[in-house]
């Protein structure tokens, strides 16, 4: 089988409805990146008595939609390359990473309610 060195080149042509699954998931990540930000944005701007705690909650959230949007379009490249190969789908850790950023989100954001 020839080297696979881009999501374009070399092996066989994936079936195309697995290609745009792979391109929806891509862009559900950064929605999910631009939710966050926005997320981030509202709480910096509409939190009435900023404090430590909406400080903390408008920085997670801008932290995590970074991550995301730095990590869509490799894990993407990844997945089309390995439907190209014929080889299993990649394992990705940003599952975990995103449960627990939304996790501390969360939290926080109780936090802030609760002290407020």
């Amino acid at each position: 089988m020839a080297e696979i060195n881009g999501p374009h080149e070399g092996g066989s042509e994936p079936d195309y409805r697995f290609t745009l699954a792979n391109e929806r998931t891509f862009l559900a990540w950064l929605r999910t990146a631009l939710g966050l930000l926005a997320g981030s944005v509202a709480v910096h701007q509409l939190v009435p008595a900023p404090n430590a705690l909406s400080t903390v909650l408008a920085g997670l959230c801008v932290v995590l939609a970074a991550v995301l949007a730095a990590s869509a379009y490799p894990r993407w490249r990844q997945v089309q390359t390995a439907m190209r190969a014929g080889r299993p789908l990649p394992k990705s850790g940003m599952l975990i990473l995103l449960t627990a950023g939304i996790l501390a989100i969360t939290l926080t954001a109780a936090a802030l309610v609760v002290f407020s």
